[in-house]
């Protein structure tokens, strides 16, 4: 048996006037994860939310809140995240060639899990030392669309890299984001990938549930079947 599935709803495609009512409902949904969209406006166009947003929202739940940080100077929100109350912080690769131990040590100091993101242009073996570090991240995240928005297509093409990842590390928790769903999780499952985020496929659902239940199955399946 493979790594753990892990399914992280994006709470970009929730409500964010009714931000904890939405964490509770897809937790009563099975979801295992929330997934949180930090843009800063640089890094991606887009500008979403910061730190005091998962301090309001830490004071409703306990779940595991998986940080995404589309930011240039990743660095910076390290302490405030933590103090926060953020789960997992997860960098970009492209932003922190120059200093991703450090990274790694100030995250894992704070007690929050450490993960490296990377674009769909990015090789994937630039996040190998990253794994490989005597202090190594615990996640690497392919992203399947540009980060920045949701509601984006799925790109089949970056199942290369989750696949060469899972060959390399068996054991990683390796995370996907961007257009997953019914219809392209399968992709990514067969891949290799346990930690799923789902945003408008989840949200959009007449049955959020249904398509949680969906998006466990596929991964156990392939995991059974790999």
């Amino acid at each position: 048996m493979g790594v753990a599935a892990k399914i992280a709803p994006s709470m970009l495609s929730s409500d964010f006037a009714n931000l904890a009512s939405e964490a509770e409902r897809m937790l009563k949904f099975g979801a295992d994860w929330l997934h949180m969209d930090i843009m800063d406006g640089h890094f991606v166009p887009n500008l979403t939310i910061g730190a005091p947003v998962i301090e309001s929202l830490r004071k409703h739940t306990k779940a595991y809140l998986d940080c995404h940080l589309m930011v240039t100077n990743p660095l910076d929100y390290v302490e405030p995240f933590a103090k926060a109350g953020a789960s997992g912080f997860t960098f970009h690769v492209e932003v922190s060639k120059d200093n991703w131990q450090q990274l790694i040590q100030e995250i894992k100091s704070k007690g929050m899990k450490s993960g490296v993101a990377l674009k769909p242009g990015t090789p994937i073996e630039e996040v190998y030392p990253l794994v490989e570090s005597e202090n190594p991240v615990e996640m690497v995240l392919v992203m399947t669309v540009e980060p920045g928005f949701g509601g984006q297509k799925f790109m089949p093409e970056t199942m290369d890299k989750v696949r060469k990842l899972r060959q390399k590390y068996p054991s990683l928790d390796i995370e996907v984001d961007g257009g997953l769903g019914p219809s392209t999780i399968d992709a990514a499952a067969s891949a290799g990938a346990n930690c799923i985020v789902a945003g408008s496929s989840v949200f959009g659902a007449p049955e959020p549930s249904e398509v949680i239940s969906i998006l466990r199955k596929s991964v156990e399946e392939a995991q059974q079947n790999s």
